[in-house]
Formats: structure tokens, C-alpha cells, sequence
């Protein structure tokens, strides 16, 4: 086996490669940028190297740069983890050049499946069924608008070596086809170093899934069950689960069979996925192959039992499969929620900053299921503007997929992240939807319930009254830490707490008493009570306790006369007052927010790529102002309705923060 490899990678991957070689006793080298000194990919490794600057493009992306930290540590192999070089035919063969092993598929593997644009010709020559579409090199954004006329709208625009979200549109008319073209190449340059594009079919209301395969260097091809990956925003995935609700047996083993006889036919040896695009009758049409590790792959692992780290090592080193088709079992359900540092009420734009707070849940066993978080920072880190914006892959396994989801929003509940925006609340939410329990998914989800965007959701009901409890239990244990501060003057009788809590909670309000009995506080509500047991302090960003012997979870946070609360995909300001303070606190009048109509604010951290308009220049809704680029995405910003230019405040490179003006209006 090797003694040492090579990790050209960064973030959780490179930290989750980090784990693996070190249960099979082999040494890791890490590289890293200049934005990466500090992080935990680097501490973990057994050695350190730097190899550039902090954009991708001078430092991880450099084969040469890669190669030469190999050879100056003697790793004997590289894994690329995903992204970067992992699809790149030219590393692969570039490190086979040097003798150095490159822990994925073969060069002519990734040639034949890594590119977009080939791999779909390889699949029809293969006779697997593909989305109608234009194959060839997509020179203009005239020459993509006729194409698109004729497939019919809508219609996909996506990078031929891209990859994550990165490079991809949807077009519903030629205007948009036009636009999404730049946009696309943009970004394919930006990120793959590769402007090429393709276009085709966008099918309607389809659900995304895929077969993740096991190849050797010895003619030996496996499937391990397929992921479902239809929560997506920007056609990037947020929510991936295993197996799919969807499949029944026939299905699973028709796709399975489909996908394994494609990589055979291109003598794939390594971990790879195929990926399908599925109608909701069960009918599947072949996407693309990802030639690499999926940022997924941990609920395949989860419910295989499967390191597929380490499978990728072993074929790596030559070793034959030692597992067979027959071997493979699926146990259970497994589900993982990405945590992005990113902004949901904001449509999901990045955002950048330290982590102030991080406290991930605790992994291993909870009740009948497990706990896992693949995460590559740490409580003090900094999340830049210059790499992808995932923190964390939370994973929960358990017996059913029902059980996988409670324990997947338990978990939520318990992760607490401050210092930066991040999309737990969103996650958190879609764990309670109705339409997710219930499986009937589609990648236009987020579209279809969330129409008019997110926004922190209001508890109700049963929702409610939890957190209602929770906040007034806190109160209890902040007036108990009040009875003990040190050096307080005596009085003629001892200070007295009112028992009766009132506790508005958004626009509800409910009214307690507060009683210990034994060890635990009981909160008598009208026509209920509730028995609350905790050891929570005040300070502490999670809430960990019972209701009536019910395990629960809520994020708290101190606010004025409360706590702010989040819990079950629902978040609200609890004050907690005392009978006399609640009829005071109605009288006091409300702060109103301030009018920004009337300026063009930064949306996320970022840098401005261009501005689109002059001063004294008259724009119509919907014509663009400005492009702001972070975390390697190109976003357009938009006037909302018809307004004439008045300053603008910004130029072209300027790096702002969130809600930075950019222009205001007359």
C-alpha cells in the first residue's frame, strides 16, 4: 500500500481524505493557498505545502505547482477530491508522466466521461437513452439562440468540463439563451479554464438521480444504489438523500445495470457516478458522468457501509474489488442537508466573514440513528470570497427515511453558526415541508414552494408552544443565576420572582406558570403543563433539554427582555416578561425600518465585475445595474422597477461588504 499521499485539495474533502488515509496508516500531504494558511486541512496533515496564491486559477489549479509538492515530499499519489483537477485529463496524465498515481479513473476514462460534450456521445453510441440536445461546440450566443429554437424551450446552457452548479442556465426565451451563454462561458472560464458550452433539453419537473460506481483496474465494475439529489438551487444541490423515494427495485437495478455497462464500455477504475435525469413515471435519461468523488457520497456510504475513500485507494494501488455485486446491501436511509454559507432570505447569495460561533452536533449514535459531519473549518476560521461556500455535509442514517429525517432536523436544530449568514434556517424549514416528507420531489422545488423567496418561518402551533416553554425555562434559569450574584445587598426580606410569565413569541402570546419540582421546571400553561429538564447555561447557543421526556434542540441567542429562538425550521424573537412588564412592553412604540428603495445595495460580500449603467441614465425594471462576482459566482444585479441614476458609489474591482451601496436613485 502507498505510504504517502497527496491531497490536491482543500476544505472538508481534503480533511475527509485526511481521515481515511489515516485509519489505513497512511501519511497525507496537504497543499494550500494563501487564503488557506490557517486551515483545517493543513493543521490535520502530516505535511504542509504552499503552493500560490489565493484565487484557484494561481494556486489549486496549477498541475505544475501540484506535481513539484509531490516530489518535494515523496507522496507517491494524489487524490483530487471534487472539483479543481479531479475531471482534468491532463492532471491525471501529467501525474502518470511524473510516476506519480493519481487516485481516480484512468486519462482516457476522464476523456471519454469527465467532458460533458463527449461523454453524451459515448452514451448515445452506447445506446443509452440521452436528453435531446446539440453536441457539438457552441461557438456564439447567435448560434446558441438558433439551437435552442430548435429543441424547443427551455432549454439548459452548461459548461462542457463544469461541474457543481458552476456554468449552468436555464433559458426560457432567446434573450435569455443569449445572455446565459456569456454568463455561462464566463464562469466555465473562470472556474474550469475550459469556455466551452453545450446546449439541450431542460425536461420539466424532473428529479434528479444518480448511480454511484465501483471500478477496478481489473475489468470489475459495481453500483451501489443511487443518491436522489432534486433539492437544488442554482441547479446546485442542497439536500441529497439515499436511496431515492422513488425507485422501486426494478428501476434501481435497470439504472444500476444501465450505468455500470457505461463505464465499462470506457474501462472506468475508480469511483465515479453516473447521473440520470428521472421523469416523475420512473422513465430516467442519462446527464453525465462525473469521473470523480461526489461531494454525496457519504450517505452511499452510509448506507453500504462503504468506504468509498478508501475503495478509491485500494483499486489506486491496483488491489482487485473485494466486494461483488452481490455484496452490496442497502441498509436503511441516510440523509444529508449541505450547510452553505450563504444567505436564503437574500435568494441564497454567499456569504463571507469569521466564524464566530461554530458547534456542530455531536456525532455518533442518537437513539436509532447516526450522526455524521464531513466539515473542513473551525470555530475562528474565516470563510473567503474566493472558494465554494459549503462549511459542512450533515448526514443522518437510520432505519427508515422518516426516522433519517427527524434525526436530520434534530441534528439542525443543534448546529449553531454565528458571524456569517448560512442556510441552516432554510435546510431546517424544508425538514418539516410536507411535500419533502412526503418524497414527491422535483428539482424545481425550492422554485415551486419557496415563489417569492424565503423568509424565516413564523412557529406555530405545537411549533409554538415548544418554544414557548424554552424561553420562559431560560428566563427561570437566568433569575436563578441572578439570585447568586456575589456581593448584593441585604434587604429587610429577600427579592421574590414573579412565578407568572407572559411570552410574546411573534404575534403570539402565551401566559405560564413557573414551578420546581425535583429537577425539573414545570410551566402550567392554560389547560396544559409542561415538565422542562436542562443543564443549558446562559451563553450557551444551543438549547439542549426534554419537554414531558421529548429530546429537543433550539438554537437560543440573548436579546433584550428574551431570547431569540430557533427551533423546527422556525425562528422568533421570545420576550418573556412578567404580568405588569407585558402590559408596559404594549405600550412602547415600534421601530420602523428604514427606506433603501431608493439605492442599489451589495447583496452578499463581493467584488464588482462591472457596472452596466451612467449617471442620469434612465433604466427600466428588469435591465441590469451591475455584476457582482463571489465565491465564483457571477451575479447580476437588476433594477426592481423604472428609475433614473443618480450617483453610483462603486467601481469596477471594488471588494464591498453585504449592503454596501452600489448606486442610488433619483
Amino acid at each position: 500500500m502507498f505510504t504517502k499521499i497527496l491531497i490536491a485539495n482543500r476544505g472538508e474533502i481534503a480533511c475527509r481524505v485526511i481521515k481515511t488515509a489515516r485509519r489505513m496508516g497512511i501519511r497525507t500531504v496537504a497543499v494550500y493557498s494563501d487564503a488557506d494558511r490557517d486551515a483545517l486541512h493543513v493543521e490535520m496533515a502530516d505535511e504542509a505545502v504552499h503552493i500560490g496564491a489565493a484565487p484557484a486559477a494561481q494556486s489549486y489549479l496549477l498541475i505544475d505547482k501540484i506535481i513539484e509538492a509531490c516530489k518535494a515530499t515523496g507522496a507517491q499519489a494524489v487524490h483530487p477530491g471534487y472539483g479543481f483537477l479531479s475531471e482534468r485529463e491532463a492532471f491525471a496524465q501529467a501525474l502518470k508522466d511524473n510516476g506519480i498515481v493519481f487516485i481516480g479513473p484512468n486519462p482516457g476514462a476522464i476523456a471519454a466521461m469527465g467532458d460533458k460534450i463527449e461523454s453524451k456521445k459515448a452514451a448515445a453510441a452506447a445506446k443509452v437513452s440521452t436528453v435531446p440536445g446539440f453536441l457539438g461546440i457552441i461557438e456564439s450566443p447567435e448560434h446558441a439562440v438558433e439551437i435552442a429554437d430548435e429543441i424547443g424551450y427551455p432549454v439548459m446552457i452548461k459548461a462542457s468540463a463544469g461541474g457543481g452548479g458552476k456554468g449552468m442556465r436555464i433559458a426560457h426565451s432567446s434573450g435569455e439563451v443569449a445572455e446565459g451563454f456569456a454568463r455561462a462561458k464566463s464562469e466555465a472560464a473562470s472556474s474550469f479554464g475550459d469556455d466551452r458550452v453545450f446546449v439541450e433539453k431542460f425536461i420539466v419537473d424532473p428529479r434528479h438521480i444518480e448511480i454511484q460506481v465501483l471500478g477496478d483496474k481489473h475489468g470489475n465494475v459495481i453500483y451501489l444504489g443511487e443518491r436522489e439529489c432534486s433539492i437544488q438551487r442554482r441547479n446546485q444541490k442542497v439536500l441529497e438523500e439515499a436511496p431515492s423515494p422513488l425507485l422501486d427495485e426494478a428501476t434501481r437495478k435497470k439504472m444500476g445495470e444501465q450505468a455500470v455497462a457505461l463505464a465499462k464500455a470506457v474501462n472506468y477504475d475508480s469511483a465515479g457516478t453516473v447521473e440520470f435525469v428521472a421523469g416523475q413515471d420512473k422513465s430516467f435519461y442519462f446527464l453525465e458522468m462525473n469521473t470523480r468523488l461526489q461531494v454525496e457520497h457519504p450517505v452511499t456510504e452510509m448506507i453500504t457501509g462503504i468506504d468509498l475513500v478508501e475503495q478509491m485507494i485500494r483499486v489506486a494501488y491496483g488491489e482487485t474489488l473485494a466486494i461483488t455485486q452481490a455484496d452490496v446491501k442497502l441498509d436503511g436511509w441516510a440523509v444529508e442537508s449541505r450547510v452553505y454559507a450563504e444567505d436564503p432570505t437574500r435568494n441564497f447569495l454567499p456569504s463571507t466573514g469569521r466564524l464566530v460561533t461554530y458547534r456542530p452536533p455531536s456525532e455518533g449514535p442518537d437513539g436509532e440513528a447516526m450522526v455524521r459531519n464531513d466539515t473542513g473549518v473551525f470555530e475562528g476560521g474565516e470563510i473567503s470570497i474566493y472558494y465554494d461556500p459549503m462549511i459542512a455535509k450533515l448526514v443522518t442514517h437510520a432505519p427508515t427515511r422518516e426516522a433519517a429525517i427527524k434525526a436530520q432536523a434534530r441534528a439542525l436544530d443543534a448546529f449553531a453558526i454565528d458571524g456569517i449568514r448560512h442556510n441552516i434556517p432554510f435546510v431546517a424549514a424544508v425538514m418539516q415541508h410536507p411535500r419533502w416528507i412526503a418524497g414527491n420531489l422535483s428539482t424545481g422545488f425550492i422554485a415551486e414552494e419557496f415563489p417569492e423567496g424565503f423568509s424565516l418561518p413564523v412557529p406555530q402551533g405545537e411549533t409554538a408552544r415548544r418554544m414557548a416553554a424554552i424561553a420562559i425555562a431560560c428566563d427561570h434559569r437566568m433569575n436563578q443565576r441572578k439570585r447568586h450574584v456575589s456581593a448584593q445587598m441585604e434587604g429587610w426580606r429577600k427579592v421574590s420572582f414573579d412565578r407568572q410569565r407572559v411570552v410574546q413569541l411573534g404575534p403570539e402570546r402565551f401566559e405560564g406558570e413557573v414551578t420546581e419540582q425535583g429537577g425539573a421546571v414545570v410551566i402550567a400553561f392554560p389547560g396544559h403543563s409542561v415538565s422542562v429538564v436542562s443543564d443549558w447555561v446562559p451563553g450557551e447557543p444551543v438549547w439542549h433539554g426534554t419537554l414531558d421526556g421529548v429530546k429537543v434542540a433550539a438554537q437560543v441567542r440573548p436579546i433584550l427582555n428574551g431570547v431569540a429562538l430557533g427551533h423546527a425550521g422556525a425562528y422568533a424573537n421570545a420576550h418573556v416578561y412578567t404580568q405588569r412588564e407585558a402590559e408596559l412592553a404594549a405600550l412602547m412604540p415600534e421601530k420602523v425600518a428604514a427606506d433603501t428603495g431608493k439605492f442599489l445595495l451589495c447583496p452578499m460580500p463581493g467584488l464588482v465585475k462591472s457596472i452596466a449603467v451612467a449617471v442620469g441614465q434612465e433604466v427600466k425594471a428588469g435591465e441590469p445595474l451591475a455584476m457582482v462576482e463571489a465565491m465564483k459566482m457571477e451575479n447580476v444585479l437588476r433594477a426592481e422597477k423604472d428609475v433614473t441614476v443618480a450617483k453610483i458609489l462603486a467601481k469596477e474591482g471594488d471588494s464591498l461588504a453585504v449592503d454596501a451601496v452600489i448606486m442610488e436613485f433619483a
